[in-house]
This record gives C-alpha cells, sequence and structure tokens, in this order.
C-alpha cells in the first residue's frame, strides 16, 4: 500500500526533536524520507536512554520508515553528491541556525540553482531573521519568550515545565509539515518551489489562541491562575483521597449538572456559571474537599458512565492499556532486523484508505548510504574510494 504522500521524495538534515519529528509524520504518511547525517558528529538522540536492544528507544521512533546516508558535508565529494540527490529528493528539510547550510555549500539559494522546483523547509528557533536568529536555545526558552510560560502554572509556585515540548513539535514539527504541504500544494500550481521559515517561538507564539486574542483586541493580560482554562476557575485537576488526580472540565450548564449531581452537591452546579474570581476559588474548595473523600477507583467507577467531561490523570502505563486508545490502534509494532518487532506510537492520523504498515525502526547510522550511491549510479569501487576517503560511511 501506498500513503496520501507516496509521491514526495524529501532530504532530511534535521537531528534531535523538531525536524525528525515532522519527517517521522510525512515517512508514516508514505513519502520517501533520506536521512543525512553527519559520520563525526552524531545526533545525540542516537545515545538517549532508555535504550531497547542496544538502541535508543526515542531514536528508533522518530527515525522509523527512513533510510539514512552518512555524508561530511565538509568536503567538497559529500556536497556534490548532495547536489545531485536534490534532482530527485526536491524537498529539503533542515533545523540549522540561519547561515550554516549555505557555508557548507548546500544553502537554499545553492542547491535552488540546481532544482527551481526545490522546497527547503528550515525549522530554527527564532527564524532567519531578527535580532535573535542566531541565538542558541530550547523548547523551555521559545515557550517563555513567547509569552506562554506567563500563565502556565500556579501563583503560588511559578512556571512549570511541560512534560512535552510544545513549541518543539506543536510549534516546530507541526508547523514544518504544514508549511512544507502548502508549498507543495502551490508548487503544484505554479511549478516553483520556495523556502519555508519555520520559527518555533513564532509558531509558539500563535499558539496563544483565545489569550492572545483578548490580550490584542482588549487588553486583558494573562496571568497564572486567572483565565477560565489555566486554574482560573473550576475546570481544573482534583486530587482522590489516594494521591491520584482527575481532570474536570465541566463547563457547560447540562455537564456541571451531571458532576455536581456525581459528587453528591447538586446545589453547586448554579456556581459554576459566575465570572466572579472569588466566587470561582470557593467553588474550587468546595470540589476539592468532595474528592478528597474517596479513593481513585471509587471516582472512576462513579464516572465511568457519565458524559460530563470528567476523566481520570492516567499514567502512560495505563494510558496506553485505556480502550479508547486500544480501539484507535495508537500502538504499533514496528519490524526491526535480528530481533521482533518493537512497540511504538502509531501515525496518528487515520485516512478511509488506510496507510503502509510501518517498514523498520530507525537505521543505524549510514545504513543505506551504499544503497543510496547505486541508485545515484556509481559502482562498487566508486563506493570503495567514497568511504576510504571518509566522505561517506
Amino acid at each position: 500500500m501506498q500513503g496520501p504522500l507516496s509521491s514526495l521524495k524529501v532530504l532530511d538534515f534535521s537531528t534531535l526533536l523538531p525536524g525528525p519529528f515532522a519527517s517521522l509524520l510525512l515517512a508514516d504518511m508514505g513519502a520517501e524520507v533520506l536521512r543525512v547525517e553527519s559520520p563525526s558528529r552524531m545526533d545525540l538522540v542516537r545515545v538517549l536512554p532508555p535504550h531497547d536492544g542496544g538502541v535508543s528507544a526515542s531514536h528508533a521512533y522518530l527515525n522509523r520508515n527512513k533510510r539514512c546516508i552518512a555524508l561530511d558535508l565538509k568536503q567538497a565529494e559529500a556536497v556534490a553528491l548532495v547536489k545531485q540527490l536534490v534532482a530527485e529528493y526536491d524537498i529539503v528539510l533542515e533545523q540549522f541556525r540561519p547561515g550554516v547550510m549555505d557555508k557548507l555549500g548546500v544553502g537554499y539559494e545553492a542547491l535552488k540553482a540546481i532544482n527551481p522546483k526545490l522546497i527547503y523547509v528550515s525549522i530554527t528557533g527564532y527564524g532567519q531573521s531578527g535580532p535573535y536568529k542566531d541565538r542558541a536555545g530550547h523548547d523551555i526558552n521559545y515557550l517563555a519568550l513567547a509569552g506562554i510560560a506567563s500563565y502556565t502554572g500556579r501563583r503560588d509556585t511559578g512556571p512549570l515545565p511541560l512534560g512535552i515540548q510544545a513549541a518543539d513539535i506543536a510549534g516546530g514539527s507541526l508547523h514544518g509539515v504544514i508549511g512544507l504541504l502548502a508549498a507543495v500544494i502551490q508548487r503544484q500550481a505554479t511549478g516553483q518551489g520556495q523556502q519555508v521559515d519555520i520559527s518555533m517561538t513564532d509558531c509558539a507564539f500563535s499558539l496563544h489562541g483565545m489569550a492572545g486574542a483578548g490580550y490584542l483586541a482588549a487588553g486583558v493580560e494573562p496571568a497564572m491562575e486567572n483565565q477560565a482554562l489555566n486554574g482560573g476557575s473550576f475546570y481544573d485537576y482534583y486530587r482522590t483521597r489516594d494521591g491520584r488526580w482527575f481532570s474536570v472540565g465541566s463547563l457547560e450548564p447540562q455537564f456541571m449538572q451531571q458532576f455536581c449531581a456525581a459528587i453528591g452537591r447538586p446545589e453547586l452546579a448554579a456556581r459554576g456559571l459566575s465570572q466572579k474570581p472569588e466566587d470561582q476559588q470557593a467553588l474550587k474548595r468546595e470540589i476539592e474537599i468532595e474528592f478528597e473523600k474517596r479513593d481513585f477507583a471509587e471516582w472512576s467507577q462513579v464516572f465511568a458512565g457519565l458524559d460530563a467531561c470528567v476523566e481520570p490523570m492516567l499514567n502512560l502505563s495505563e494510558a496506553v492499556e485505556h480502550p479508547q486508545i486500544k480501539a484507535r490502534g495508537l500502538v504499533t509494532e514496528v519490524p526491526r532486523a535480528g530481533s521482533g518487532p518493537q512497540a511504538q506510537i502509531a501515525c496518528p492520523i487515520k485516512f478511509s484508505s488506510g496507510l503502509p504498515a510501518p517498514r523498520h525502526i530507525g537505521a543505524t547510522l549510514g545504513a543505506h548510504t551504499s544503497e543510496v550511491l547505486i541508485e545515484l549510479g556509481y559502482n562498487a569501487e566508486q563506493i570503495a574510494q567514497l568511504k576510504a576517503a571518509k566522505v561517506v560511511a
């Protein structure tokens, strides 16, 4: 079976998380993705614990379904190989700081001269322009500068590091895929490629959604626990008697009525409509008292049959076994050489025509170098010479 993106061929120079997560989605949907890695500067995800069978579980997941070639881009012969590849792999994904790919001789202008249809997606922390374009950063920095961290957390304890990398993935990876596919559609109409500039800070800034709209249009500054959805209302998490947690999102009156009846306090339902902060904090204290009267298992039974927007907070091992997650097939078995398949998170996008089955976990460094060179027309002797000169590995 071919996926919906089977016509795309992507040359992926990215490492760590943002770019590889983007190209994982593309590969899962059928695109042919060829990773270009340095033989001397390792992608740190390759050694990131935990390991399964000697292979980083993160690397095995993020790089499944992709081929891998190892090139020393500091050598002219390697740059020449890239220029040969872009004649066929007409989409490039890279994640270096602005100007690095230009210095290596494989920047957008250099490769565009070879293939005007080239789509060149650059994912960086701050984008290709602006005073911070050359500044180093990580997910936590982008969320801080974008203003998201300022109203994510508790007033008495401050901002908190998120459990996932929101700026990396929701900012870099997902917007990178959106920009790439939009450029593909435009190329189909015009025949021209282009560079797509993805700043993780820009894209994180765009995620403000309702709070950002409220500030820009009405001057309402969001802060910790002063919004309806960030702890400023009863919409929150509540601890059970045995130290577990439940999420309560019963915003609509019909859901609030069911919820309050379930905790034995039907009279509280009317108070859910109050917009006064002091009323909401008092309501939260009443709900907290009720939740602390029963254990997690008891509350799970109470709410299992109710459609009230109340769900238990599961740990990852519990989420994997949840009937909804299982019914949606969100865990898949991925083949790997030399042993049985590895369990991984499946592609979450469903197509009525289906997707191709996962082919393999993330490949070893340079696993497909010879295979790709043969496809370019190199013979065994030429490949051996390139390896001896350490142009490839």
